[in-house]
């Protein structure tokens, strides 16, 4: 017995000896650390092709995030998306533009402005989420796609407030009295226009969403929808106020919607409403499925695959097989980024339901026991 014991014991670690998890732990927080300090470093090093496609990536995981909350954790198909997009970016423009001639604009302070286009997104929302609240699956999927083409008519008559069919320009955004244009501010010798001033406004802006939303996640309302998603009447029946949640949700989505709209009109610096279409809509469904349905690391991941492919493409498109620039022959960059990112759809539905961050949890799970 007493050998026993004492061969037990020469097997367990000293008490000093930091664990398997630990060691992952740190592991993963030196990770985070050196992306974050690559992050903030690319504005330097990058030209202005890349700063813009990390950009679009930024505002796509905002909205993919928003859109995940509601379809991934709550289990409410949305296909107007990009209505709300549309809302935020034009709310934006209304509400800091000059007025014109032919165009309208209250001359807010632009700061005041992005904040009124998101709450405007919202109360859409709330308009919206009687019906939300009450409808689910392909029913509430058919209802929104509705809000698709109620906006584009919305956006080529009112032509006073959107500028019809050619759109209207984007005032810049102007934070602590740093201006977020074109006009070169110098910064360790590198030129900062409006590419670099704004990529630290979408690092802001993403991670805030994030972390947001993880919360919401994490918490008794993230168990309310996940409930809500898994088994409606049970929810119901435990006391989660169904139709309630799904408003909210709803609304909460908008506004992510509405914030990454006004974050993609100042990365375009013109709105137009063709970019609104249903295309959008489906563009950010295919980011969940894609990253993983429920999950905020997935809806970042999702967008990034999706929004950063066709720019690739359109970049590399000389070196590519079968991938020409448009109206040259051969297959235009975004086109052929529409076939693959519908393949990766389908794979991922068939091979890898969780989504892209589902390999990442593998090899979590799988760490210890390789450590140990």
């Amino acid at each position: 017995m007493s050998d026993t014991l004492a061969a037990a014991k020469a097997t367990q670690p000293p008490a000093s000896h930091p664990s398997v998890r630990t060691l992952f732990t740190r592991r993963r927080t030196y990770a985070l650390a050196a992306c974050a300090l690559l992050l903030l470093a690319l504005p330097f090093y990058l030209d202005r092709f890349w700063l813009q496609a990390g950009l679009f990536a930024m505002a796509a995981a905002i909205g993919a995030i928003g859109l995940n909350l509601l379809t991934g954790a709550t289990g409410q198909l949305s296909m107007g998306h990009a209505f709300f997009l549309a809302v935020g970016a034009y709310g934006y423009c209304v509400f800091a533009g000059e007025r014109g001639e032919e165009l309208n604009g209250l001359g807010l302070p632009p700061w005041l402005a992005a904040v009124l286009a998101v709450v405007v997104a919202g109360i859409a929302g709330g308009l919206f989420s009687p019906i939300a609240g009450r409808l689910q699956g392909a029913y509430l999927g058919i209802a929104t796609l509705a809000l698709i083409f109620i906006g584009q008519h919305v956006l080529f008559n009112a032509e006073s407030l959107t500028g019809g069919a050619n759109g209207r320009d984007v005032p810049a955004m102007s934070l602590f009295g740093l201006t977020f244009d074109d006009e070169a501010l110098t910064v360790a010798g590198v030129p900062f226009g409006s590419a670099e001033k704004l990529w630290y406004l979408g690092l802001l802006l993403t991670l805030g969403c994030g972390l947001f939303a993880r919360g919401v996640l994490r918490g008794r309302p993230g168990r309310a929808m996940n409930a809500i998603r898994d088994h409606r009447i049970a929810a119901g029946v435990l006391g989660v106020p169904v139709a309630r949640y799904r408003g909210a949700v709803f609304v909460l989505s908008s506004m992510y919607a509405g914030l990454a709209g006004v974050l993609l009109a100042l990365i375009f610096q013109r709105t137009v409403p063709d970019y609104f279409g249903i295309t959008l809509s489906l563009e950010y469904l295919a980011m969940i499925v894609i990253g993983g349905l429920g999950s905020v690391a997935g809806a970042v991941v999702g967008a990034a695959f999706v929004s950063l492919l066709p720019q690739i493409l359109t970049r590399y498109s000389d070196a590519l097989p079968l991938v020409s620039a448009p109206g040259t022959g051969g297959v235009a960059p975004g086109e052929a980024s529409r076939y693959l990112y519908g393949a990766a759809v389908v794979a991922v539905v068939l091979f890898l339901p969780g989504g892209l961050v589902q390999l990442a949890a593998r090899r979590v799970r799988k760490h210890p026991q390789e450590e140990s």
